[in-house]
């Protein structure tokens, strides 16, 4: 600083120095070849004023061999010894500089007590900012995990973490108040600053910093403590955007499907109406968590995908249905016209066993041509009905008229089928029971072996069915002595014993398993 000074004050030197009004009058007298010029003292009352010209001397003979351009009598050019003053000045302000500035009791600019504590007092300063902008980051990131915990969960845990960074804020603004407090008290950079003012200045620094490191070491340890809250909100927006591009993509799957289906032929028109009733929830989805919150978006992100995927899913089914449709409504009219032709035979057979056997035998099946006719027409008005939701393309009502149709064929099958199978049963007992009486005693001594297997004595429990089943199978060969036997009640009583036999088995390996 104090050469620049004394530069700027040569400066103005050289400049007053090379003036053009400041030339003298007249020339001065040079010096005697070989002598220097004599110094230009100011005058005592006027310091500012110009020299005085030195005095004039005989002027002395130009050397020989001088230059031609060089002033005749060795004299010097006016200019130049102007020019040699302007170049002494500077040089002889910068060795004065120093000293005019040390002196006159002013502030040191280097060294000493006072430039000490204040470079102390601005390290305290610095250290106390660099504090500061590491709790205002801090506590800007923490807020960021506190609104992702908020926007996920909405617990009673989620909302105890929210009042403690209030809390937690509210401590961080007061720390913060008193280091501003602080800066703002002190100003280091001016000139008079004192030792005890840089003192003071540095103690109150100091303090403030270890306020906010406090701060920060108590909001470390709060943001650990959110660590499983924060964890779950992440996992749960990490889901977010997943599922509901998930949802959209099953809504234009199905929304392809569907038109393809279309472009068969098939109109569709319950999955056309299933499918526009999944606009809403689309536009929901559109408007974002922010607006509906993340787990209610998740949850509908979900329910759009499902109902999405069930329409995708029937729309591609659909011309496999149609055709399947289409082949279930051949094959049932075919099986109806069948069952007309096998019904057509019930009637003779009906009258070789009214014929034949006693009427205890076949009075239970008078009912079965009635019957059969019945449920045939009412299969052929259903099959006439499905065939029409159908063409209508009403594809539930077709399915549930031709499950209906199906269920009354069967129903006339077994009637149909049960009179000539009772004929047929009817024939063989009444040509030889023998058969039937030996299938069933194989089955009673079979269980009666079982019983009494690792014992001397069966249970009562398994004896007491079993000789009950010995007497019945007795009963019932008695009934075929006669002239018209019941053959029909001899059959069913010796089913009834193999029944009976059947279950003392079952019994006793499942009591013989649990006690293993």
């Amino acid at each position: 600083m104090a050469a620049s000074d004394a530069r700027g004050a040569g400066d103005v030197r050289r400049r007053d120095a090379l003036r053009p009004t400041d030339t003298p009058s007249h020339p001065a007298a040079p010096s005697p070849a070989g002598s220097c010029p004599q110094p230009l003292a100011p005058s005592p009352a006027d310091p500012g004023s110009r020299p005085e010209p030195p005095r004039r001397v005989p002027a002395a003979p130009r050397p020989t061999g001088a230059p031609s351009g060089a002033p005749s009598g060795g004299r010097m050019p006016p200019g130049l010894t102007a020019l040699r003053l302007a170049l002494a000045l500077p040089l002889l302000a910068g060795a004065l500089l120093p000293g005019a500035f040390a002196g006159g009791g002013t502030r040191r600019w280097f060294g000493g007590r006072g430039e000490s504590q204040r470079a102390e007092a601005q390290a305290a300063k610095d250290a106390a900012a660099a504090a500061f902008y590491e709790l205002d980051t801090a506590q800007r990131g923490l807020r960021i995990s506190i609104e992702t915990i908020t926007a996920v969960d909405n617990s009673l845990e989620a909302r105890r973490a929210v009042e403690g960074f209030e809390a937690l804020g509210r401590r961080i603004d007061e720390v913060s108040h008193t280091y501003i407090s602080a800066v703002d008290a002190h100003d280091l950079d001016r000139d008079e600053l004192d030792a005890a003012t840089a003192t003071r200045a540095r103690t109150e620094l100091t303090r403030a910093k270890e306020e906010l490191d406090r701060a920060r070491t108590e909001l470390d340890r709060f943001e650990q403590s959110l660590g499983p809250l924060l964890g779950r909100a992440e996992t749960q927006l990490a889901r977010l955007a997943p599922a509901v591009e998930r949802a959209r993509q099953a809504l234009r799957g199905a929304s392809g499907a569907l038109d393809s289906v279309r472009e068969a032929g098939l109109r569709a028109d319950d999955l056309a109406a299933r499918l526009a009733a999944l606009g809403p929830e689309l536009t929901a989805l559109n408007e974002g968590a922010g607006r509906h919150g993340v787990p209610e978006t998740l949850q509908r992100a979900d329910r759009v995908l499902r109902d999405a995927e069930a329409v995708r899913t029937e729309a591609e089914r659909l011309p496999g249905r149609a055709a399947e449709i289409d082949r279930r409504l051949v094959s049932l009219r075919t099986r109806a016209e069948a069952l007309t032709t096998r019904t057509e035979g019930v009637e003779p057979v009906l009258s070789e066993l009214r014929r034949r056997f006693a009427a205890a035998c076949w009075q239970d099946l008078q009912h079965v041509p009635d019957q059969a006719a019945d449920s045939l027409k009412q299969a052929r008005d259903r099959l006439a009905e499905a065939a029409t939701a159908r063409a209508e393309q009403r594809w539930p009502d077709a399915t549930s008229l031709l499950s209906t149709v199906r269920a009354l064929l069967d129903t006339t099958d077994e009637a149909v089928s049960a009179a000539g199978e009772r004929l047929r049963r009817l024939d063989a007992v009444a040509v030889d029971p023998s058969a039937e009486i030996d299938r069933t005693r194989f089955a009673v001594r079979d269980a009666q072996r079982l019983a009494m297997e690792g014992r001397s004595t069966p249970e009562p429990q398994h004896a007491r069915p079993l000789d009950e089943a010995v007497a019945r199978l007795d009963r019932a060969v008695g009934t075929l002595e006669g002239r018209h036997p019941d053959y029909w009640h001899f059959l069913t009583e010796l089913e009834g014993v193999r029944a009976t036999a059947a279950q003392v088995v079952g019994r006793i390996r499942e009591e013989r398993g649990g006690g293993q």
